[in-house]
């Protein structure tokens, strides 16, 4: 290395130990395209000698050839590793370094300052303590700016350097540094931001990074670094006491151990302690803190460790474990603000799969209720949300999550989105707080003719036989001699078609990608009821979209929906055309047309597939009817 501890030289192991009991500091640089935060966390890189040698020179080397500075050492080249980058000269994804100096450790993220590489910065501050918030002396506050702030006070990160950069720009101007002061602070309060430690730096000069200038005799705060080696994060998690910790694994070696393994996010706890288990409500106490190199008295946040209990109790993973007197909320509907993060669209009443510490569950976002202008911070009407777009929504899940709200901890507040079928993280959420509390299972009302009685009194199995294809498919003509076939073998059914529903039920949805999944959504749910009711029910909808499909099979049990894809090519569905829909399309009266200019997924595993261009609608009802059968679903 270029330099380091004259320690390793001297005593390898009290550097070592001395390094190892150091405090970190997680932070973040961010602002507006070409601020100079590349150049900024090169220059710390620099200054704090963790760079060595074979750097230095590739780094004299790489100045100037691609360098930005006349051949002078371009500090942004140690961060900005992708090519596109350096051939642009920006920032595209987020790029961690780590450096220590005598007195603290660091990691630091230098987060992208273009608009549409928002989900890179969300992604970057997520664990930041500070974040660095970079403007160029001559261009003063920016919407890009504004964005960041906004998205920092949103994160949670309550400390923040105000870094106005390029001060040798401008003359090391006292007055230029004290104007874009104030109007930063003025529209920090509108988003909450308060603890602002306001520097004034060339990064690339070294100005105010290490040392004091002699260009800013006016300044006499702190210099940058000075700044991160002493800053004192407040430990609200550990000064309150609230113990929180997510159960990752259950842990049974053998008959005589059981232990629940998992990292304390939150607080403290030593054995004797009274723990709650979250969302059942269960209470025990502390036996035992086991870890590997033997047991411990107290385990305190950041400690991965083994619990074992007084009791024999039921818990899994995805349970939180927490101090009795200050437990967790508990509940499976709540308001959120959601930060979405792919090219497809978060669209309402669509299901995913929902992260939140150890556990996950199924959601889907029952309400947008707006989303936010960050650079305005005005409330928008919308109906989805784009790349990039953050909006606030009433968030379900398919079961109940212990949480605290994000601004208490965010560990147990913060979640993703996961796609159910690419398994693609596609969101980033805050959980504010419970849209309603969960009804105690002992308050129900319990209800002696249930679905089982409703289907003893029919005598046959209820289920779901859920017809989806192209328009002109076929499903309806199917889907009714199916229906008249069942009646005639004695069976109690029921016919929902697609039709039928949206004259009535969903007569006010239209035919967007939101308005189809609400169609969906709002007809499973019908057919679950009538399933309750101890009916055979048969679905005739396009349904063009697997993850509805899928949410439609979860709403009932194991056995009870299966799935027939009425194939037909979409020159067959166009050429049969009964309603002559197709033809409106291709004339440009109907928009967004399945088929056309809307996507059809087509099941990969449906239960029966019927090729109508090889099967009469009679020859398809024998050939459900046969699987049915087959099956045991026809007793």
């Amino acid at each position: 290395m270029a330099h380091v501890s004259d320690l390793i030289a001297e005593d390898i192991e009290l550097y070592l130990k001395t390094h190892e009991n150091k405090s970190l500091l997680r932070f973040i640089t961010c602002g507006s395209v070409d601020d100079g935060k590349s150049t900024l966390i090169g220059r710390l890189l620099y200054e704090s000698k963790m760079l060595f040698e074979d750097q230095l020179t590739q780094l004299e080397f790489d100045s100037k050839k691609v360098g930005t500075q006349a051949g002078d050492l371009d500090f942004a080249l140690l961060v900005d590793g992708l090519t596109a980058e350096r051939e642009q000269g920006i920032t595209i994804d987020v790029a961690y370094r780590f450096f220590s100096t005598d007195k603290r450790k660091f990691i630091v993220a230098d987060t992208p300052g273009h608009e549409q590489y928002t989900r890179n910065m969300i992604t970057g501050a997520s664990t930041a303590d500070v974040a660095i918030i970079l403007i160029d002396a001559r261009k003063g506050v920016l919407t890009q700016t504004r964005r960041h702030s906004y998205l920092v006070s949103l994160i949670g990160i309550r400390y923040v350097v105000l870094a106005i950069n390029k001060l040798d720009m401008v003359g090391y101007s006292e007055a230029i540094y004290n104007q874009i002061d104030q109007d930063y602070r003025t529209f920090a309060k509108e988003v909450g931001l308060q603890n602002i430690v306001t520097i004034p730096m060339s990064a690339l000069k070294g100005d105010n990074i290490t040392e004091l200038s002699v260009n800013t005799p006016w300044y006499r705060g702190e210099t940058l670094m000075g700044y991160l080696e002493n800053v004192q994060i407040e430990d609200t998690v550990e000064k309150s006491g609230v113990f929180r910790m997510p159960v990752q694994w259950v842990n049974r070696p053998n008959l005589d151990f059981r232990g629940y393994s998992g990292l304390v996010v939150r607080g403290s706890v030593k054995p004797g302690d009274a723990i709650r288990v979250l969302p059942s409500g269960r209470e025990s106490r502390v036996a035992r803190i086991v870890t590997q190199e033997g047991d411990l008295e107290k385990a305190i946040s950041g400690q991965s460790i083994t619990l074992t209990l007084t009791d024999e109790i039921d818990i899994s993973r995805g349970d939180v474990l927490a101090t009795t007197d200050s437990p967790p909320g508990v509940a499976n509907q709540f308001e959120a603000t959601v930060v979405w993060m792919t090219d497809e669209a978060m669209l309402p009443g669509r299901p995913y799969l929902m992260k939140i510490g150890t556990k996950t569950v199924t959601a889907n976002v029952s309400t947008l209720k707006h989303k936010v202008n960050v650079n305005t911070l005005e409330h928008v009407a919308a109906a989805k949300l784009e790349l990039n777009e953050i909006g606030v929504c009433n968030l379900s899940t398919d079961q109940l999550i212990a949480f605290d709200p994000y601004s208490e901890d965010r560990d147990t507040g913060g979640f993703i989105l996961i796609d159910r079928l690419t398994n693609n993280t596609v969101g980033a959420g805050m959980l504010h707080s419970a849209l309603r509390q969960p009804h105690d299972s002992s308050q129900w009302q319990d209800f002696h003719v249930n679905k089982q009685a409703h289907a003893a009194l029919k005598g046959q199995k209820p289920f779901i036989v859920w017809f989806t294809g192209l328009s002109g498919s076929g499903k309806s003509t199917i889907a009714m001699l199916l229906e008249r076939k069942l009646y005639s073998l004695g069976k109690h059914t029921y016919l929902l078609d697609g039709d039928t529903i949206r004259h009535g039920l969903n007569k006010d949805l239209g035919f967007t990608d939101a308005d189809r999944i609400e169609n969906v959504r709002r007809t499973a749910e019908v057919a679950k009821l009538l399933v309750d009711a101890g009916q055979i029910v048969l679905v005739s909808l396009i349904s063009p979209f697997s993850a509805e499909r899928e949410m439609a099979r979860e709403l009932v049990a194991q056995g009870e929906f299966f799935e027939v894809f009425v194939d037909a090519p979409i020159q067959a569905a166009e050429e049969r055309d009964p309603k002559g829909l197709y033809k409106k399309a291709r004339s440009g009266e109907l928009k967004d047309f399945t088929g056309l200019d809307s996507p059809y997924e087509a099941p990969e595993n449906s239960e029966v597939r019927i090729d109508t261009t090889a099967q009469t609608p009679e020859q398809a009802v024998e050939h459900i009817i046969n699987y049915l059968l087959g099956i045991g679903a026809l007793g």
